[in-house]
């Protein structure tokens, strides 16, 4: 008998993440003299950009991430090695 291989695509997640990303990228444009200002106040807050872009890389590489399993697209399998 064989195993059910089918797995629940995570629609919901990519939705969340989608919008999310999309909030993110909106507020930064749409503020951009408030952000420039903000980030360029030296001192801590030179730590604000690094911390930001580790933010939109999460949100957004979850988004892509459950994008492409939506759509069907996993990555290729390791072979294993026969020795």
């Amino acid at each position: 008998m064989a195993a059910n291989s089918t797995k629940k695509k995570p629609v919901g997640k990519m939705l969340v993440m989608g919008l999310i990303s999309i909030a993110l990228y909106t507020y930064l444009l749409s503020n951009q003299d408030q952000v420039n200002s903000t980030f360029g106040k030296g001192g801590w807050y030179a730590l604000l950009p690094i911390i930001v872009a580790f933010v939109f890389s999460f949100v957004h590489g979850s988004f892509t991430g459950d994008f492409w399993t939506v759509l069907g697209i996993e990555a290729a399998k390791k072979k294993r090695e026969v020795k």
